[in-house]
């Protein structure tokens, strides 16, 4: 892993990748780096309009590329349905859970939860479980979620899970992180159980330079805020070239294992791939359970073939 770089990419010929989030930041490069290396990519986005731009934009980087926009708002479960149902390949071999907001003032998603757990966990919950037969059905397929140093601030409140007691914009969004972390520990372990080749695996990108962070100071109307988090990111941040090296990693090295997370090598804040640090809250098994449950009742989608 020591020095790991895109150019040890293996060859992705033949398989077929979806990137939720693919417009722009870390999803964009992510998506742009496995057409580069020959995967035919699904590039899942709300926008219509940025979508289409992000399409043109890694045709005219990567000549002869295979990609292409398909509309996917993770906030509205009918919108993660119509995605899963028109899905039109046979095979998916990297399910790319980019996507996500961050430190947003309150507001729900169309079905009534908070915008950051019903985005950043409860859609790519129910859009993994929709498009779980044709992950079983190919081999070498992975999930990769990603997820934040974040999750160290909170742990997510199983009796609150949509922050109706009390929101504040940073908790809700790193117990969002908590619930990634624990998606993924659970889905692990689900799958090792059915004896399931798919990959679950986490990843971090450390503190990269994308739209996320000022994008929850800018919908509040904080000017002076978004300006201080745009300063911060191009003064401290690191590239989203090099945030988008752990998701790739992820995706495609052959020693990835499951319920692994991968973050920058350096103080989890910048640098090449390695093995991150997480908090034991992240993997454990009754709240990794518990979350499932409560999962599957609130968005309606069941993992069909993955019992507890």
């Amino acid at each position: 892993m020591a020095g790991w770089s895109i150019s040890d990419i293996p060859d992705q010929h033949g398989r077929t990748a979806v990137v939720t989030g693919a417009n722009s930041g870390i999803g964009l490069v992510t998506a742009r780096e496995l057409a580069r290396k020959g995967a035919r990519v699904v590039l899942a986005c709300r926008s219509e309009s940025r979508g289409r731009e992000a399409e043109s934009a890694i045709r005219a980087d990567v000549p002869g590329a295979d990609v292409e926009f398909r509309p996917l708002d993770l906030a509205d479960l009918t919108s993660v349905r119509d995605f899963a149902a028109s899905y039109p390949y046979d095979r998916l071999d990297l399910l790319i859970n980019n996507a996500g907001v961050m430190a947003l003032p309150h507001s729900v998603t169309a079905d009534g939860f908070e915008t950051q757990f019903g985005i950043n966990h409860l859609g790519h919950f129910a859009l993994t479980g929709l498009l779980l037969p044709k992950l079983l059905g190919t081999p070498g397929a992975r999930v990769v979620s990603l997820s934040s140093f974040m999750h160290a601030m909170a742990n997510i409140d199983i009796g609150d899970l949509n922050s109706e007691r009390r929101y504040s914009p940073w908790t809700a969004y790193s117990r969002s992180k908590t619930a990634n972390l624990l998606f993924v520990h659970e889905l692990a372990r689900r799958l090792s159980a059915a004896g399931s080749e798919v990959v679950a695996a986490a990843a971090h990108p450390g503190y990269a330079n994308t739209n996320l962070q000022a994008a929850g100071a800018r919908m509040a109307g904080q000017k002076t805020k978004e300006r201080f988090m745009q300063t911060g990111n191009r003064i401290f941040a690191q590239s989203a070239a090099s945030g988008a090296l752990p998701t790739l990693y992820a995706a495609t090295a052959p020693d990835v294992r499951p319920d692994s997370f991968t973050g920058p090598r350096i103080l989890g804040w910048r640098g090449a791939p390695a093995p991150s640090w997480r908090l034991s809250w992240s993997t454990n098994d009754v709240a990794g359970e518990r979350l499932w449950v409560a999962s599957e009742q609130l968005t309606g989608v069941t993992y069909e073939g993955l019992k507890s």
